[in-house]
């Protein structure tokens, strides 16, 4: 299945999107995608969690109340079959980074990006603690709970070097982040907790 591309734009793709009824959205998403189906989760490392599709109008407000536009480079933390990654470059035509532990999601990544024909994205296979490196030009990341506790920590202590370069941006779901003095909490909504390097 080819990509439509009279949905190409990111003003297109947007008008295209806010005409779907909210709850549609998902299901919508999906088939214009091409994703039929999600591979089974293989055997995942302690602390991580289950692939689980984020919802289109959590991204949406990301996209929205971060400001994400072509300039910036949006990682996709645990990003599954790349549904968020994809849906973030549709929206602003930001450079992606999908970042995953199981390759056979990362592969299902690859051939969505493939389908859509887009060349700003790249993919790292691995533990996004132990991937922070490839992570260096990150401005936003995007966490919808790939993972808590110490592995959430070491993440975020990995982080601070980062933001000490420049400004990042986060966009956590269901993921409320420890008070950390570099990180400063912004006005989020629902599920969607915003945060930006100080």
């Amino acid at each position: 299945m080819t990509f439509p591309s009279e949905l190409s734009t990111p003003s297109a793709f947007r008008r295209a999107l806010l005409a779907v009824p909210p709850l549609d959205r998902d299901a919508w998403l999906s088939r214009a995608l091409g994703l039929e189906e999600i591979p089974d989760d293989g055997e995942l490392p302690r602390g991580c969690v289950p692939y689980l599709p984020a919802p289109v109008d959590t991204v949406l407000g990301a996209v929205d109340q971060l400001a994400i536009t072509a300039d910036d480079v949006v990682v996709d933390v645990g990003s599954g079959v790349g549904r968020a990654a994809a849906l973030f470059q549709l929206l602003s035509d930001a450079q992606v980074i999908c970042v995953e532990l199981q390759p056979q999601l990362l592969e299902a990544s690859q051939g969505l990006f493939a389908r859509l024909g887009k060349q700003r994205v790249s993919f790292v296979l691995g533990d996004a603690v132990e991937q922070l490196g490839a992570l260096e030009s990150a401005s936003v990341l995007f966490l919808y709970c790939p993972f808590s506790g110490e592995r959430l920590e070491r993440f975020l202590a990995g982080l601070r070097p980062l933001a000490q370069k420049r400004e990042l941006r986060l966009a956590c779901v269901d993921l409320p982040l420890p008070d950390l003095p570099w990180l400063e909490a912004l006005p989020g909504g629902g599920s969607l907790q915003l945060y930006r390097s100080r």
